[in-house]
């Protein structure tokens, strides 16, 4: 007896795809179009911040006359910033400094510790702030207490004899 050869039907170019071979490829696709529209939102989500345009914004704080020569002076300002349709205020304070009227030095009034306000006191010619009895010189700098680092110093520019400070 010879042993029957099981032949395998041989596939021609006018073959038909079975329907295992169909359903493979369609849930394939399938998948591929919702990881797309997962993944391509996702991306440009993150992709996105790189790509906007960084636009500086400075914030008046007010005339360079108002700065006493030696002693650190505080200004305020109050900007309505708008994310959407989120409206809220934001208000900043800083000391300006300046020595001899031509170099300026800005410091944030918020102590570096737990995020208190910090004031000037002229008698002591320190930065105090009430909350831990921090205390910083002129310049910034810890003398004494909690915090970790020395005030934050404010980017700003002189301008038509006006102060403004680059916020957010």
């Amino acid at each position: 007896m010879s042993p029957e050869k099981s032949e395998k039907p041989e596939k021609s170019e006018n073959s038909e795809i079975s329907r295992r071979d169909f359903m493979k490829v369609a849930i394939g696709a399938s998948g591929a179009v919702i990881a797309a529209g997962f993944g391509i939102p996702g991306i440009a989500y993150i992709v996105d911040p790189a790509l906007q345009e960084k636009v500086e914004n400075w914030i008046l704080l007010g005339p360079i006359k108002n700065v006493k020569i030696g002693q650190p002076t505080l200004f305020r300002a109050t900007v309505e910033r708008k994310t959407g349709w989120v409206s809220d205020i934001a208000e900043y304070a800083v000391y300006v400094y300046s020595e001899d009227g031509q170099n300026f030095k800005a410091l944030s009034n918020v102590c570096t510790h737990l995020g208190c306000r910090v004031r000037w006191v002229e008698d002591d010619q320190v930065f105090h702030c009430p909350c831990h009895n921090a205390r910083f010189d002129k310049d910034g700098k810890v003398l004494s207490g909690p915090p970790p680092r020395p005030l934050d110093e404010v980017t700003i520019k002189i301008e038509d004899d006006k102060i403004y400070m680059l916020g957010g």
